[in-house]
Protein backbone atom coordinates (compact mmCIF):
# COMPACT_ATOMS: atom_id res chain seq x y z
CA UNK A 1 0.00 0.00 0.00
CA UNK A 2 1.41 3.57 -0.64
CA UNK A 3 1.77 5.66 2.01
CA UNK A 4 -0.42 8.72 2.36
CA UNK A 5 1.99 11.93 2.30
CA UNK A 6 0.36 14.90 3.87
CA UNK A 7 1.94 18.51 3.91
CA UNK A 8 3.20 19.72 7.49
CA UNK A 9 4.79 23.60 7.56
CA UNK A 10 7.19 22.99 10.14
CA UNK A 11 10.81 21.62 10.80
CA UNK A 12 10.65 17.86 10.30
CA UNK A 13 13.85 15.35 11.84
CA UNK A 14 14.16 12.16 12.82
CA UNK A 15 12.93 10.98 16.47
CA UNK A 16 10.73 13.75 16.52
CA UNK A 17 6.71 13.52 17.63
CA UNK A 18 4.25 15.74 16.53
CA UNK A 19 0.73 16.63 16.98
CA UNK A 20 -1.21 16.18 13.56
CA UNK A 21 -3.17 19.25 12.24
CA UNK A 22 -7.01 18.62 12.14
CA UNK A 23 -7.66 18.31 8.52
CA UNK A 24 -4.80 15.73 8.43
CA UNK A 25 -6.05 13.29 11.29
CA UNK A 26 -9.49 13.90 9.72
CA UNK A 27 -8.32 12.56 6.02
CA UNK A 28 -5.53 9.73 8.10
CA UNK A 29 -7.71 8.20 10.40
CA UNK A 30 -11.38 8.59 9.58
CA UNK A 31 -11.05 8.84 5.48
CA UNK A 32 -8.43 6.45 5.17
CA UNK A 33 -8.93 4.48 8.49
CA UNK A 34 -5.41 4.58 9.89
CA UNK A 35 -4.38 2.57 12.62
CA UNK A 36 -1.52 3.18 15.35
CA UNK A 37 2.18 2.00 13.88
CA UNK A 38 0.91 2.31 10.28
CA UNK A 39 3.67 4.57 8.10
CA UNK A 40 3.02 8.06 6.57
CA UNK A 41 4.83 9.97 4.34
CA UNK A 42 5.85 13.91 6.09
CA UNK A 43 6.71 17.38 3.82
CA UNK A 44 7.47 20.64 5.10
CA UNK A 45 7.42 21.78 1.17
CA UNK A 46 10.72 23.75 2.21
CA UNK A 47 13.22 21.59 2.19
CA UNK A 48 12.58 19.39 -0.64
CA UNK A 49 12.31 16.16 1.82
CA UNK A 50 10.06 13.51 2.13
CA UNK A 51 10.11 12.25 6.02
CA UNK A 52 8.60 8.82 6.60
CA UNK A 53 7.01 8.70 10.23
CA UNK A 54 4.84 6.29 12.34
CA UNK A 55 1.35 7.00 14.01
CA UNK A 56 1.44 6.26 17.69
CA UNK A 57 -1.56 7.70 18.31
CA UNK A 58 -4.23 7.70 15.85
CA UNK A 59 -7.73 8.84 17.58
CA UNK A 60 -10.87 10.35 16.17
CA UNK A 61 -9.98 13.95 16.49
CA UNK A 62 -6.44 13.24 17.72
CA UNK A 63 -3.66 11.81 16.34
CA UNK A 64 0.52 12.04 16.67
CA UNK A 65 3.25 10.91 14.77
CA UNK A 66 6.88 10.05 14.97
CA UNK A 67 9.34 11.15 12.20
CA UNK A 68 11.52 7.87 11.32
CA UNK A 69 13.79 9.05 8.65
CA UNK A 70 14.34 11.54 5.93
CA UNK A 71 14.46 10.68 1.98
CA UNK A 72 16.73 12.64 -0.35
CA UNK A 73 16.21 15.81 -1.50
CA UNK A 74 14.25 16.66 -4.60
CA UNK A 75 16.72 17.91 -7.02
CA UNK A 76 16.55 21.50 -8.60
CA UNK A 77 14.10 21.83 -11.62
CA UNK A 78 15.76 21.81 -14.96
CA UNK A 79 14.25 24.35 -15.87
CA UNK A 80 12.04 27.25 -13.63
CA UNK A 81 8.68 27.57 -15.10
CA UNK A 82 6.67 31.31 -13.67
CA UNK A 83 3.35 31.10 -14.96
CA UNK A 84 1.44 34.04 -15.06
CA UNK A 85 -2.29 32.77 -16.09
CA UNK A 86 -5.44 35.32 -15.95
CA UNK A 87 -8.23 34.73 -13.26
CA UNK A 88 -10.73 32.88 -15.07
CA UNK A 89 -14.14 31.42 -13.49
CA UNK A 90 -14.19 28.54 -10.48
CA UNK A 91 -13.30 25.03 -12.04
CA UNK A 92 -11.23 26.07 -15.21
CA UNK A 93 -8.53 28.23 -12.87
CA UNK A 94 -8.73 25.29 -9.98
CA UNK A 95 -7.82 22.95 -12.75
CA UNK A 96 -5.47 25.15 -14.28
CA UNK A 97 -3.59 25.70 -10.94
CA UNK A 98 -3.66 21.75 -10.20
CA UNK A 99 -2.22 20.35 -13.17
CA UNK A 100 0.03 23.28 -13.31
CA UNK A 101 1.88 22.16 -10.02
CA UNK A 102 1.42 18.35 -11.39
CA UNK A 103 3.45 19.76 -14.10
CA UNK A 104 5.90 20.73 -12.54
CA UNK A 105 5.80 24.54 -12.50
CA UNK A 106 8.56 26.83 -10.20
CA UNK A 107 5.98 29.38 -9.44
CA UNK A 108 2.48 31.24 -10.26
CA UNK A 109 0.84 34.30 -10.27
CA UNK A 110 -2.54 34.57 -10.47
CA UNK A 111 -3.43 37.85 -13.55
CA UNK A 112 -6.15 40.21 -13.30
CA UNK A 113 -6.65 41.24 -16.61
CA UNK A 114 -9.57 42.81 -18.52
CA UNK A 115 -11.34 39.84 -20.11
CA UNK A 116 -10.77 38.41 -16.13
CA UNK A 117 -14.07 37.58 -14.25
CA UNK A 118 -15.44 40.69 -12.55
CA UNK A 119 -13.95 42.90 -10.18
CA UNK A 120 -13.15 41.05 -7.34
CA UNK A 121 -13.05 42.77 -3.68
CA UNK A 122 -9.69 42.27 -1.53
CA UNK A 123 -11.56 40.31 0.62
CA UNK A 124 -12.80 37.70 -2.25
CA UNK A 125 -9.67 37.59 -3.93
CA UNK A 126 -7.79 36.61 -0.11
CA UNK A 127 -10.52 33.90 -0.06
CA UNK A 128 -9.40 32.62 -3.69
CA UNK A 129 -5.90 33.14 -3.03
CA UNK A 130 -6.77 30.74 0.26
CA UNK A 131 -8.52 28.24 -1.91
CA UNK A 132 -5.82 28.40 -4.40
CA UNK A 133 -2.86 27.48 -2.08
CA UNK A 134 -5.14 24.38 -0.84
CA UNK A 135 -4.97 23.58 -4.52
CA UNK A 136 -1.40 23.34 -4.34
CA UNK A 137 -0.81 21.88 -1.52
CA UNK A 138 -3.04 18.78 -2.44
CA UNK A 139 -1.25 18.46 -5.93
CA UNK A 140 2.08 18.46 -4.04
CA UNK A 141 0.40 15.53 -1.85
CA UNK A 142 -0.63 13.59 -4.89
CA UNK A 143 2.17 14.12 -7.77
CA UNK A 144 5.38 13.57 -5.15
CA UNK A 145 6.83 17.59 -5.32
CA UNK A 146 8.61 17.56 -2.06
CA UNK A 147 8.77 21.84 -2.89
CA UNK A 148 6.16 23.95 -2.83
CA UNK A 149 5.99 26.04 -6.16
CA UNK A 150 5.91 29.29 -5.05
CA UNK A 151 2.14 31.06 -4.94
CA UNK A 152 1.88 34.96 -5.57
CA UNK A 153 -0.97 37.32 -4.40
CA UNK A 154 -2.83 38.31 -7.81
CA UNK A 155 -1.20 41.24 -9.73
CA UNK A 156 -1.89 43.27 -12.38
CA UNK A 157 -0.23 42.69 -16.06
CA UNK A 158 1.65 45.97 -15.32
CA UNK A 159 3.00 44.88 -12.03
CA UNK A 160 4.14 41.30 -13.54
CA UNK A 161 5.68 42.47 -16.16
CA UNK A 162 8.26 44.81 -14.12
CA UNK A 163 9.51 42.08 -12.49
CA UNK A 164 8.77 39.10 -15.05
CA UNK A 165 11.81 36.28 -15.32
CA UNK A 166 14.14 37.98 -18.35
CA UNK A 167 12.63 35.16 -20.72
CA UNK A 168 8.91 35.44 -21.10
CA UNK A 169 6.76 33.65 -23.76
CA UNK A 170 3.37 35.08 -25.06
CA UNK A 171 1.14 32.64 -25.82
CA UNK A 172 -0.73 34.19 -28.57
CA UNK A 173 -2.14 32.41 -31.48
CA UNK A 174 -1.39 35.05 -33.92
CA UNK A 175 1.81 34.25 -33.29
CA UNK A 176 4.42 33.44 -36.12
CA UNK A 177 6.57 30.97 -34.15
CA UNK A 178 6.31 28.15 -32.23
CA UNK A 179 7.87 26.69 -29.66
CA UNK A 180 10.29 24.36 -31.32
CA UNK A 181 11.36 27.39 -33.57
CA UNK A 182 12.85 29.24 -29.68
CA UNK A 183 16.39 29.01 -28.72
CA UNK A 184 16.60 26.68 -25.67
CA UNK A 185 16.21 29.40 -22.68
CA UNK A 186 18.56 28.94 -19.77
CA UNK A 187 17.63 28.40 -16.40
CA UNK A 188 14.16 30.31 -15.86
CA UNK A 189 11.03 30.88 -18.13
CA UNK A 190 8.28 32.96 -17.85
CA UNK A 191 4.51 31.83 -19.25
CA UNK A 192 2.16 34.46 -19.79
CA UNK A 193 -1.39 32.93 -20.50
CA UNK A 194 -4.82 34.74 -20.88
CA UNK A 195 -8.29 34.28 -19.56
CA UNK A 196 -11.25 33.68 -20.89
CA UNK A 197 -11.52 35.39 -23.85
CA UNK A 198 -7.67 35.97 -24.51
CA UNK A 199 -5.78 39.10 -23.63
CA UNK A 200 -7.54 42.18 -24.93
CA UNK A 201 -5.15 44.22 -27.72
CA UNK A 202 -3.92 46.46 -25.47
CA UNK A 203 -2.50 44.03 -23.45
CA UNK A 204 -1.25 42.05 -26.33
CA UNK A 205 0.91 45.04 -27.37
CA UNK A 206 2.14 46.01 -23.89
CA UNK A 207 2.89 42.92 -23.36
CA UNK A 208 5.12 42.55 -26.39
CA UNK A 209 6.70 46.07 -26.06
CA UNK A 210 8.05 44.64 -22.59
CA UNK A 211 10.25 41.91 -24.71
CA UNK A 212 7.78 39.14 -24.11
CA UNK A 213 8.40 36.72 -27.49
CA UNK A 214 4.84 35.89 -28.85
CA UNK A 215 4.25 32.07 -29.29
CA UNK A 216 1.64 29.78 -30.76
CA UNK A 217 0.64 26.45 -29.52
CA UNK A 218 -0.71 24.66 -33.35
CA UNK A 219 -3.74 26.06 -35.74
CA UNK A 220 -6.36 25.31 -32.33
CA UNK A 221 -7.97 27.93 -30.14
CA UNK A 222 -7.49 25.96 -26.71
CA UNK A 223 -9.61 26.90 -23.54
CA UNK A 224 -7.74 28.63 -20.77
CA UNK A 225 -7.12 25.98 -18.76
CA UNK A 226 -5.84 23.87 -21.33
CA UNK A 227 -3.17 26.14 -22.93
CA UNK A 228 -1.12 26.62 -19.99
CA UNK A 229 -0.80 22.75 -19.46
CA UNK A 230 -0.39 22.12 -23.34
CA UNK A 231 2.63 24.91 -22.97
CA UNK A 232 3.96 23.58 -19.96
CA UNK A 233 4.19 19.90 -21.28
CA UNK A 234 5.62 20.85 -24.23
CA UNK A 235 8.19 23.27 -22.30
CA UNK A 236 9.02 20.14 -20.32
CA UNK A 237 9.59 18.06 -23.29
CA UNK A 238 11.68 20.25 -24.88
CA UNK A 239 14.05 21.92 -22.37
CA UNK A 240 12.80 20.61 -18.97
CA UNK A 241 13.08 17.45 -17.02
CA UNK A 242 10.31 14.95 -19.19
CA UNK A 243 12.47 11.89 -20.18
Amino acid sequence: MRRPRSYLPEKLEPGREIDLPREIVRHLVQVLRMKEGQEIILFNGEDGIDYRAELVTAGKRQARARVLAAGDPEPPPDLKIHLALGISRGERMDLALQKAVELGVSAITPLILERSQKKLSPERLEKKQRHWRKIVISACEQSGRRRLPVLHAPASLEDWLERRPPRTLLLDPRAPQCLRELPRPEHELGLLVGPEGGFSERERIRAQTADCTGVRLGPRILRTETAPLAAIAAIQVLWGDFC
